[in-house]
């Protein structure tokens, strides 16, 4: 009984804090002073809070070390994050040893920062969480390997995490969306389409079947030499091309929207790619400059081919609200649209899926960009998830692995193909 009515008042707490406009009518009527009291005052004396589950997530699946205590309510006790992107952006690239030799380097110091800034106790904490798939093997590795250590020094439960999982269910910490939700999730290795029907229930619309869209972004960006460029060489290759695509007329360069004639859910961007490259090629040639210097149309390339990258996700994002509404997997009103991973963070991305939403009578919800990209506080977020189903939830560790490729749900991609859905005519102008 009590961990019923707790985790419902747990729930009002955290729409509390997001603010009161996300109340129903029932409980308008108080003040928020006295709500905020009577549920704290409520907590006390029926458990103390020091009761609550608070979880450590560690994350080190591609080139970031993080870590992050969060508790049951949603409140980020401790974080911390080291990023790898100065080194690889000197390389031109993650390379994977060099990515396992960083998080091998930092991950004692980022964990005990993270745990350290929480102020909690090895003994207040009820679970640790490590994400153990997908990613990179040779990172997957070190995070699991010195997370086993820990769960053995600390006696403590160890709640293996699924990555896109995580991602997915970031959006539930800071808003109470409810079961079941489209989610996108656009990253540089992931490209995802599902309907997230349950805490570790998905099942998949359409995924990427060459690389990803954060990676065409980075090639992109290396291709035009924006490392080079006055206003971009701190920034990450996604991060150059949204900078620089401000200044660019995207109507500069024609790019072909990929898969424009296979009605499905499915993303390519490699072609994509390539029609890049080639403008590139030509553009060089007309300017007679080498390979590595900036192109004085650098600018209108970075806009065209975030345009057509962002439409092309949108197309298929339509197409996947469409086929949830007519096979009844999604409400017909108020449905939401979740979108995370580290491409989220583009905000011009994020303007045409908008378009997508309002067409589509949706809420388009992202967290903020810090969270969209891989961190900690995902991870230990996806463990009180898990905590609150009960499953996934280890007590033996023996025999844990990582697994560098792991599908996220069951697969109905070939439905959706089938059902071949025609899109109306959207403008896509932002």
């Amino acid at each position: 009984m009590w961990s019923v009515t707790r985790h419902r008042l747990l729930l009002c707490l955290r729409v509390f804090q997001s603010g009161p406009s996300h109340f129903c009518s029932s409980f308008v009527v108080l003040s928020q002073r006295v709500m905020q009291r009577n549920l704290v005052k409520y907590f006390h004396s029926a458990r103390p809070l020091s009761r609550a589950r608070i979880v450590l997530g560690i994350e080190t699946s591609c080139d970031d070390t993080a870590a992050a205590v969060v508790d049951e309510t949603g409140r980020i006790l401790g974080e911390a994050l080291h990023s790898q992107k100065d080194v690889h952006l000197k390389t031109g690239g993650i390379i994977p040893p060099v990515a396992q030799k960083l998080h091998r380097e930092n991950i004692e110091e980022v964990i005990t920062q993270a745990i350290e800034r929480s102020k909690v106790s090895s003994s207040e904490l009820t679970a640790i969480a490590t994400t153990v798939k997908p990613g990179l093997a040779l990172s997957l590795g070190v995070g699991l390997e010195y997370s086993l250590k820990l769960v053995a020094q600390f006696k403590k439960p160890f709640i293996p995490i699924h990555h896109m999982e995580a991602h997915a269910l970031m959006i539930r910490m800071i808003n109470p969306v409810t079961f079941p939700f489209l989610v996108l999730l656009v990253s540089g290795g992931h490209s995802i389409l599902a309907i997230a029907r349950g805490v570790t229930d998905f099942q998949l619309l359409g995924q990427s079947l060459d690389e990803a869209p954060g990676d065409t972004l980075d090639k992109i960006a290396r291709r035009l030499s924006l490392i080079k460029h006055p206003q971009c060489g701190t920034m990450s290759g996604g991060q150059a091309i949204e900078h620089l695509a401000k200044e660019g007329n995207r109507l500069m360069f024609e790019l072909k929207l990929p898969m424009s004639q296979n009605l499905d859910c499915n993303f390519s961007f490699a072609g994509l790619r390539n029609q890049v490259n080639q403008i590139i090629s030509k553009k060089e040639k007309e300017e007679g400059i080498q390979n590595g210097q900036i192109l004085s149309c650098a600018a209108d390339i970075a806009a065209s081919a975030q345009h057509t990258i962002a439409v092309h996700v949108a197309k298929r994002t339509h197409r996947a609200i469409m086929f949830c509404k007519m096979s009844g997997l999604l409400p017909d009103k108020d449905s939401a649209l979740v979108v995370s991973g580290g491409v989220a963070s583009n905000q011009y991305i994020r303007k045409v899926l908008q378009v997508v939403a309002n067409a589509t009578k949706s809420s388009l919800l992202c967290p903020p960009p810090h969270l969209c990209t891989d961190n900690g506080v995902m991870i230990a977020w996806n463990g009180i998830e898990r905590l609150s189903v009960g499953q996934g939830i280890l007590h033996n560790t023996e025999g844990i692995q990582y697994e560098p490729k792991a599908p996220l749900g069951s697969n109905i991609s070939e439905q959706v193909k089938n059902a071949a859905i025609k899109l109306p005519r959207l403008k896509f102008t932002v």
